[in-house]
């Protein structure tokens, strides 16, 4: 537990500096056998076959002290090696949270996190630190560094111009969680596009979307075949949208999409085929509680959570008539999905991570997803990537 002492002599702005990485590191805090809850998971894996999972965990769940931690996998995700690299902040009350994995166009490994003081200070950081060479049997990453304000837990795109667009957020007062600091930025308290056209050398805020009742942002674009980006959030009654015309400056007014959702992350991109994929809850059968969120408090009384599935489109995410029952479990959520050079699409999702705490992986391709099963010779589906066995955090 934190301390009152500890809470009066920590630096008010140590959320704004940069944590420590550590390569391969054997602190007993950090092995599968002590940690006591994780989740929220993000994957890549490169031109070669590597995949790298990572997630944040640590002792609680969603609290300061919380950690990221980069698995990797050299099988095709048949075992997973933990403690590859962990990112950890000095202070015990800021947190690293809601990774995201992302290989540039040069095949650089971007490992992209957030870092907040307590749960949400209304300030947040989305900081960066990159592998050059992340096939090389040791990884190295540059140092840390902050590249927007907000929070960004879904990948990038690069759009036809080639410039890099980033989903990055401040979360809103009524999102279900309100801060517990203030730094001026209210006026950012929307589903914001960062843009770099230097190749990631500098980002700068582009533009920003405001989608009603939207729910912890956790946007993602894709751009149409027409050139139109289409900008998705979660929202409490499903999922919202937006598009913007002139390649993120400024965005349509807000509205629902035709797409359902028991507000929870989600996953869209586009493939090599030219087929939109989507990972999202399907036929779920629970909704949630807005008053009891918003009126009681109770942040986390998530519900519907279930039947994650993946699907495709083939115009351009009108309709999506194939579909792949991923797993149909209660608290199977929070997908991130990469397309491998093997023609297998890999996704990775968590599991109950306050009691399972299990970070899993499922590998398929479209042919399956068109089928409606797993039919080719290395489909698979919960596929264990890692899975925290400390005590539970149960409390």
């Amino acid at each position: 537990m934190i301390s009152q002492k500890e809470v009066l002599m920590s630096d008010p702005n140590s959320s704004m500096t940069p944590a420590i990485l550590y390569v391969e590191p054997d602190a007993p805090r950090f092995q599968d056998d002590y940690r006591r809850w994780q989740g929220i998971p993000s994957i890549e894996v490169t031109e070669k076959g590597r995949i790298f999972v990572n997630f944040f965990s640590g002792q609680g769940a969603e609290v300061g002290g919380n950690f990221l931690m980069l698995c990797t996998s050299d099988n095709r995700g048949e075992t997973f090696r933990s403690c590859v690299t962990v990112i950890e902040h000095p202070d015990p009350l800021c947190r690293i949270y809601d990774p995201c994995l992302w290989i540039s166009p040069a095949g650089e490994l971007w490992m992209i996190y957030n870092q907040t003081k307590g749960f949400n200070d209304c300030r947040s950081g989305v900081w960066a630190t990159v592998c050059k060479a992340p096939d090389a049997p040791r990884l190295e990453w540059t140092p840390p560094r902050r590249i927007a304000n907000g929070i960004m837990i879904n990948k990038p795109i690069v759009d036809a111009s080639g410039d890099w667009l980033f989903p990055c957020a401040i979360w809103r007062d009524e999102c279900g969680a309100p801060p517990t600091e203030r730094h001026g930025l209210e006026q950012e308290q929307f589903s914001n596009v960062y843009a770099s056209t230097d190749g990631g050398e500098t980002f700068s805020l582009r533009g920003s979307a405001d989608v009603p009742g939207r729910s912890f942002d956790e946007h993602m674009i894709v751009e149409k075949k027409d050139g139109t980006l289409w900008m998705l959030v979660r929202t409490f009654e499903g999922i919202g949208e937006s598009f913007s015309h002139d390649g993120g400056r400024t965005w349509t007014p807000g509205r629902k999409s035709h797409i359902d959702g028991p507000c929870s992350r989600f996953h869209i991109r586009r493939l090599k085929s030219g087929r939109l994929l989507m990972i999202n809850h399907f036929h779920f059968g629970e909704r949630i509680d807005l008053n009891n969120i918003l009126q009681q408090g109770n942040v986390k009384s998530w519900k519907g959570r279930s039947h994650l599935t993946a699907m495709l489109s083939e115009d351009d995410g009108q309709t999506w008539p194939y579909t792949l029952l991923l797993d149909e479990r209660n608290d199977a959520a929070y997908p991130d999905a990469k397309e491998g050079a093997d023609g297998y699409i890999y996704v990775t999702y968590d599991y109950e991570r306050v009691k399972q705490r299990e970070i899993l992986m499922a590998r398929f391709t479209e042919e399956d997803v068109l089928a409606g099963y797993i039919k080719s010779p290395g489909g698979r589906l919960r596929m264990l990537v890692n899975q925290a066995l400390g005590q539970p955090d149960v409390s």
